[in-house]
């Protein structure tokens, strides 16, 4: 879908990102002080910025050649991830900020764990899309409005999986808790498979919400 003149101007907005993730599987806490030792960029080039007194931010930049994005050099099996994140401030429709979980995906029965922030028309709400996968299969949608203003101040993002759940939470509020059901005879549960932690910015105009012309 072509961008209009409008659109093309607020890709070169920027969406800051404090990375802290817990990872308590592995009983290992990163920040960003040691994020070239733990996470790596995985597009957009020189659109990934560390910034901020003592590196203490990262900033990840779309315009009209390229989102950005990056992930942890390391899997994991289990864990808790927090990531403190302010969004794109004024109109950002048709942008999406992600935040998730994902074994390889090449082999085409990957498991991930999805947090992905729908951009908004100014003075809309920002909707937040959770999804699971297990074994390549997902279409377990479920979707939230957010009741503040994400890009005025910093608020924390988690996603805590374990053997039993897997719960997403903003600022230790719970949204929702995908429960493992194995028990009853659902195997539908990603459990097997090591993920990597992603986070990216980037542009769906053909599927998140539209500029208003």
């Amino acid at each position: 879908m072509g961008m209009s003149s409008n659109w093309q101007h607020k890709l070169m907005l920027v969406l800051q990102i404090v990375v802290v993730v817990a990872l308590m599987a592995s009983n290992t806490a990163y920040g960003v002080g040691n994020f070239h030792n733990d996470f790596e960029s995985t597009f957009g080039g020189h659109r990934v910025q560390i910034s901020g007194p003592g590196n203490s931010q990262l900033a990840l930049n779309l315009d009209e050649g390229s989102g950005s994005g990056f992930r942890s050099k390391k899997e994991y099996l289990y864990g808790r991830i927090d990531m403190q994140m302010k969004f794109v401030a004024g109109n950002s429709a048709g942008t999406v900020t992600t935040l998730y979980l994902s074994s390889e995906q090449s082999t085409g029965v990957h498991d991930e764990i999805d947090f992905e922030f729908l951009g908004n028309v100014t003075g809309q709400p920002y909707t937040i899309h959770t999804n699971v996968y297990s074994q390549g299969q997902g279409n377990r949608e479920q979707q939230f409005h957010l009741w503040f203003d994400p890009s005025k101040n910093f608020h924390t993002y988690s996603i805590v999986w374990n053997p039993k759940l897997i719960m997403f939470l903003v600022d230790e509020t719970p949204l929702r808790v995908f429960r493992n059901y194995e028990n009853h005879g659902i195997t539908f549960f990603p459990k097997n498979q090591r993920q990597r932690v992603y986070a990216s910015l980037w542009e769906a105009d053909d599927w998140a919400n539209k500029v208003e012309q």
